[in-house]
């Protein structure tokens, strides 16, 4: 389902109108806008990979793909030569697609420099982190910086239904129900990738759940969506046993503190088949979720155990997880932390966020200073408290707690050493 054109591509209006820089690109044949390079940064699933490959597709150009995670500088040295006997030889320019850019090391990069600059390829460049942090200067400098935007459920929703009734994809051989088509939006997150894999599976599920003398069509419901989402998970029903009954029982004993009653559970989890990555990446969870900073070191125990199970396997990384069972269940409990996350990602969804004051803006790069910034910042350090009188919060929420400690285990000593800090801080 991969779009061929830019006019297929759902979302990233702002980067697509008439005369932009991709436009320009792809619809430029000729070779007049030379060998401009850009770099696409952003989420996961929003089209970087799309967008390149439209623009190889549409422009009549050459299109080669790497992986930052598998490539080396050979494999860069190896493409650049080859484009530059394609262009020599048969006037074909190549678009190199460098997929996770950020995560070549400068020496890597280094190796992108002659190929960029003597114009033997226009490079694509997709990361999710910043390039300004993760990109060296001189391939940043001669680039397109295009910011790539999460898709809108509007735009999920284009996808979903193309891929239902084109042939590149379901072939309209299936009726998706309107709550279905809702659930795979809300489970995809805007991230187009997952909306498919999902109704991918879903359909599936759909297609063996009807019979083979039916006349209709097989019905995605949302059902069978949810279905499909978990079905390596539906693997532990095996012996009867409720998979979301068990997991959720699991996860309450241990915030309950009973220790015999998250040992079965974690028994029956192990003796049903259930994944041990699964297993161990919950208890991950509740390490932070329910416990916290009441015993700090109870998130350090459950990544080891983690890491013990991936390295020595089952049936012994059974033995780790009972070790990070008893030491969450038996710990002092507090959600105060996260909690306090979810209480400022409250206030920044409604809007609550103000300007960085500009004594913490970013002083460091060229004309920083000139704009005020940096200016008035007391550094701790020089203090002999190590703690001082300073606003962090921006003036629209200066004042606003959102971490309030509990009194039980280790968060008693850091409820009565946060008063002291909040004291000196704000001056109160």
């Amino acid at each position: 389902m991969r779009p061929k054109s830019l006019e297929e591509v759902a979302g990233q209006r702002h980067l697509l109108k008439p005369g932009s820089p991709l436009v320009a690109l792809a619809s430029d044949k000729e070779g007049q806008t030379g060998s401009v390079s850009v770099i696409l940064w952003g989420p996961p699933g929003t089209g970087k990979t799309t967008l390149a490959q439209a623009i190889a597709h549409s422009s009549g150009r050459r299109f080669v793909e790497l992986s930052a995670v598998t490539a080396g500088v050979k494999d860069v040295r190896l493409v650049m030569d080859e484009a530059l006997s394609t262009r020599d030889l048969y006037g074909i320019s190549t678009v190199l697609f460098l997929d996770e850019i950020h995560r070549f090391t400068k020496a890597q990069q280094d190796a992108l420099l002659p190929g960029v600059e003597n114009g033997w390829v226009i490079l694509v460049a997709a990361t999710t982190e910043n390039p300004s942090f993760s990109v060296i200067s001189p391939l940043l400098s001669r680039s397109l910086l295009l910011t790539l935007e999460t898709l809108s459920d509007d735009d999920l929703g284009t996808v979903i239904d193309r891929a239902v009734a084109d042939d590149r994809g379901l072939a309209d051989q299936y009726v998706l129900a309107p709550e279905a088509r809702a659930a795979l939006i809300r489970l995809a997150s805007g991230d187009a990738r997952r909306a498919l894999t999902a109704l991918e599976a879903a359909s599936v599920t759909a297609a063996s759940a009807t019979p083979a003398t039916a006349k209709e069509k097989p019905v995605i419901t949302a059902e069978l969506v949810a279905q499909a989402v978990d079905r390596a998970l539906l693997r532990y029903d095996r012996n009867g046993d409720e998979h979301y009954d068990v997991i959720s029982a699991f996860i309450k004993s241990v915030r309950g503190s009973d220790v015999d009653a998250s040992l079965h559970y974690l028994a029956r989890m192990i003796e049903a088949g259930e994944d041990p990555r699964f297993i161990a990446r919950r208890i991950i969870i509740l390490a932070s979720e329910d416990i916290g900073m009441a015993d700090p070191q109870a998130l350090g125990v459950a990544i080891a155990a983690a890491d013990a199970v991936q390295y020595i396997g089952m049936p012994e990384g059974r033995i780790p997880l009972a070790q990070a069972v008893v030491h969450l269940a038996t710990a002092p409990k507090s959600n105060a932390a996260y909690r306090a996350l979810d209480a400022a990602i409250a206030d920044v969804r409604a809007g609550r966020i103000g300007r960085v004051p500009k004594h913490l803006r970013d002083a460091h790069y060229p004309g920083a200073k000139r704009l005020g910034h940096g200016k008035g910042y007391q550094y701790p350090h020089d203090d002999e408290l190590g703690v001082l009188k300073q606003q962090y919060l921006p003036d629209e929420l200066d004042g606003t707690t959102y971490y309030t400690p509990t009194e039980h285990g280790n968060e008693r000593d850091v409820a009565a050493r946060l008063a002291k800090l909040r004291r000196i801080v704000r001056g109160r």
